[in-house]
């Protein structure tokens, strides 16, 4: 009985032990650059707009017009690689062996 009690516990202890977070840091950090990337992309649509009966020509600046949505929408993309990414683990791949 005494036995079987201390190989329950030490079953517990190892899955305690085994506890792993779906996000780690690296995805932490990639979530940042990519959120970086949204709000470059978003500050390169900014400017002044047209006021009045004055037609402001830097509305169609190649920034405002392609680069900056293109950015953002990189960020965008990459954000949900950045949430699936996972590195690859060796001690994984030994015990599989």
């Amino acid at each position: 009985m005494a036995k079987q009690q201390e190989k329950k516990n030490q079953v517990e202890k190892k899955d305690k032990a085994r506890v792993t977070y779906p996000l780690t840091k690296i995805n932490f950090i990639l979530m940042a650059i990519c959120l970086l990337l949204i709000i470059i992309g978003f500050w390169l649509m900014t400017g002044d707009a047209n006021v009045g009966d004055t037609f402001n020509k830097n509305v169609f600046e190649s920034s405002r017009v392609t680069t900056g949505p293109i950015i953002a929408f990189l960020g965008f993309v990459l954000m949900a690689f950045a949430i699936i990414y996972r590195k690859k683990d060796n001690n994984q791949q030994e015990d599989k062996e």
